[in-house]
């Protein structure tokens, strides 16, 4: 029997923990100017939700400044709306042209509260990880009731392990790399 589609599955899952660990740390503030902050953000654009960056154009252009630049006049108000009400705890500045965000510097309370948040979001990222992990070994066993040789499952047992291992590296060099710049001031 073929181990492969075993393997293979678990690999996925952990690949796609790794992703949304990525897109979840990108969203936390660390006290620069970032555009994926604005990406949990919707506007009600003629009756349906979408992202700022499908109705403005987001920039950045300077380390403590976002700007939006809606593409439509009628759009101001939806987004500052939307900014306001929010989780990104930024108050817009409207001057009729352009929606600016000024981020303010953090606090060292604050600091440690976003490195704890990063924390909790790459434990997650672990645990789904370790459930892809068990999951595969879980399969494999039941494999071997279904014909599989033993040496063979144990061989592929390894390999989900070698595989958790890089994907658990992955995800504490991404942590890693989010508590620097979150701590850096």
């Amino acid at each position: 029997m073929e181990t492969k589609p075993y393997l293979d599955g678990a690999s996925e899952k952990m690949e796609l923990a790794v992703e949304f660990l990525d897109e979840s740390l990108a969203r936390i503030r660390a006290g620069k100017a970032n555009p994926k902050i604005l990406d949990g953000v919707r506007v009600d654009y003629y009756g349906s939700m979408v992202p700022v960056s499908q109705v403005a154009n987001v920039a950045t252009p300077d380390a403590r400044t976002i700007t939006i630049t809606p593409w439509e006049k009628s759009m101001f108000r939806e987004i500052e709306k939307a900014i306001i009400n929010s989780e990104v705890g930024i108050t817009p500045e409207n001057n009729g042209e352009v929606i600016r965000l000024g981020i303010p510097p953090l606090t060292e309370d604050r600091r440690k509260q976003l490195v704890k948040q990063s924390k909790a979001e790459a434990e997650q990222a672990k645990v789904s990880v370790r459930n892809a992990r068990r999951d595969a070994i879980d399969a494999l066993k039941k494999a071997i009731k279904q014909g599989m040789p033993e040496d063979v499952e144990k061989d592929a047992e390894n390999e989900v392990q070698k595989l958790h291992d890089k994907y658990l590296k992955q995800i504490d060099a991404l942590f890693a790399a989010k508590e620097k710049e979150i701590l850096t001031v």
